[in-house]
């Protein structure tokens, strides 16, 4: 799907499975966040939406004005962290990469690049919307 002109009934009809859609206070913000630290790639991006690619997947950044008439959006908190308790993992991101960008891009380190019992190297990232991503990567083993 060329997601640079897709339709918005056509986007909507391909969608299946879990979905992914964060609201965000500027969508542009978000995007060169999302670009910058985790190398994700947007399409159609307007003020209040955009379509957000990461290798084959795909999610949906919306304006909190797109909510006007959402009951969610009476949910969200002022300030952030909006996404209290939600890890959004990278799996195919370098992690000490996204932590030398990052803050400069306006997010702030949680946790740095720590090997993890699980076999991965994760590192906790914040974006200035208050979700949390964690770029991972496995952890090469001398089997």
């Amino acid at each position: 799907m060329d997601y640079d002109k897709v339709s918005a009934a056509e986007f909507g009809s391909s969608l299946h499975g879990l979905g992914l859609n964060l609201l965000v206070r500027d969508v542009s913000s978000q995007i060169t966040f999302l670009e910058t630290v985790f190398g994700m790639k947007s399409h159609q991006p307007t003020a209040d939406f955009a379509i957000i690619t990461y290798a084959d997947q795909v999610f949906q950044l919306h304006s909190d004005r797109t909510y006007h008439s959402n009951s969610l959006l009476g949910l969200l908190p002022e300030t952030p962290p909006r996404g209290a308790g939600i890890e959004i993992r990278l799996y195919d991101t370098d992690p000490e990469r996204a932590c030398a960008v990052a803050e400069a891009a306006g997010g702030m380190i949680l946790q740095n690049p720590t090997d993890k019992p699980h076999g991965l190297r994760e590192a906790y990232i914040l974006c200035e919307n208050g979700y949390a991503w964690v770029p991972s990567q496995l952890l090469l083993t001398d089997a």
